[in-house]
C-alpha cells in the first residue's frame, strides 16, 4: 500500500468520513463500517482529497482528455482532482460537472465547465448502485465524447444483492472501461491490521467472508 493511500485513510478517519461500528446500508446489510464523502466540508480536507485522486491518477496510467464530476459529490471531487493534477504533477486538464436540472437561461444546458469532448474520466465518491456512473457514460457519450474510466474514492468489493459481481464489476464489465480506486476494501483491511486495529479487522474479514467478492 502506498504512502498516499494510508494518508487518505487517517484523513477519513479523523475527519468522521470512515466509521467503524454498526451500520445498516441501502441494501439492509449491516456493515461494519461506513464512508461518508459528504464528510469532506473543509478547505483543508477538499485539498487532501484532491492529492490523493491526483496521486491515485497518475499511479494508474490511465490515458484521457478531461475529467466529469457527476452532481453532486462529483462536483467538489473533479474540481480538487483537475487542481492537484495541474499543481503537483503538471497536468493543466479540462475538467466539467453536470447539473441534475437544465438551465433555461444565460449559458443554458445541463454541463458547466469545459464541453464534454475526447476521452472523459469519470471522478465520483463511491458505486453504489451504479445508477450514477451509468447516467454520467449517457451524456458523455450524447456529447460525442468517450468515457475513459471511473476514479472512486472506495471500492467496497462486495457483491451486488442479487448478482455475484460488484458494482464496480458491472461498470467494468458493462462499459469495458477501468475503474480504479483511491483505496479499497482489502487496502483498509491492510491499514488496520498494521495498526493493530484488531477489533475493526475482525468485524471487516466477517463482514467480507459474508458479503465479499469470491475468488
Amino acid at each position: 500500500m502506498t504512502s498516499y493511500q494510508s494518508d487518505f485513510i487517517e484523513l477519513c478517519m479523523r475527519l468522521g468520513v470512515l466509521k467503524f461500528g454498526s451500520f445498516r446500508l441501502k441494501s439492509g446489510r449491516e456493515s461494519p463500517y461506513f464512508f461518508n464523502a459528504g464528510l469532506f466540508s473543509s478547505g483543508a480536507a477538499i485539498a487532501a482529497v484532491g492529492r490523493a485522486y491526483g496521486d491515485s491518477i497518475v499511479a494508474s496510467d490511465l490515458t484521457f482528455d478531461m475529467l466529469f464530476g457527476p452532481a453532486y459529490k462529483g462536483i467538489p471531487l473533479v474540481t480538487a482532482a483537475a487542481a492537484s493534477l495541474a499543481e503537483r504533477h503538471g497536468f493543466d486538464l479540462p475538467f466539467a460537472f453536470n447539473r441534475k436540472e437544465s438551465k433555461d437561461h444565460g449559458e443554458g444546458g445541463t454541463i458547466v465547465g469545459t464541453p464534454l469532448t475526447g476521452r472523459v474520466l469519470i471522478v465520483d465518491d463511491v458505486i453504489t448502485a451504479g445508477t450514477a456512473i451509468r447516467e454520467s457514460i449517457d451524456i458523455i457519450r450524447t456529447a460525442g465524447a468517450h468515457p475513459a474510466g471511473v476514479l472512486l474514492a472506495l471500492d467496497r468489493q462486495e457483491r451486488g444483492s442479487i448478482s455475484p459481481l460488484s458494482a464496480v464489476q458491472e461498470v467494468r464489465e458493462q462499459f469495458a472501461i477501468p475503474v480504479i480506486a483511491v483505496i479499497s476494501l482489502s487496502d483498509l483491511m491492510h491499514h488496520m491490521s498494521a495498526h493493530g486495529r484488531t477489533v475493526e479487522l475482525a468485524d471487516m474479514q466477517r463482514y467480507r467472508d459474508r458479503y465479499g467478492l469470491k475468488d
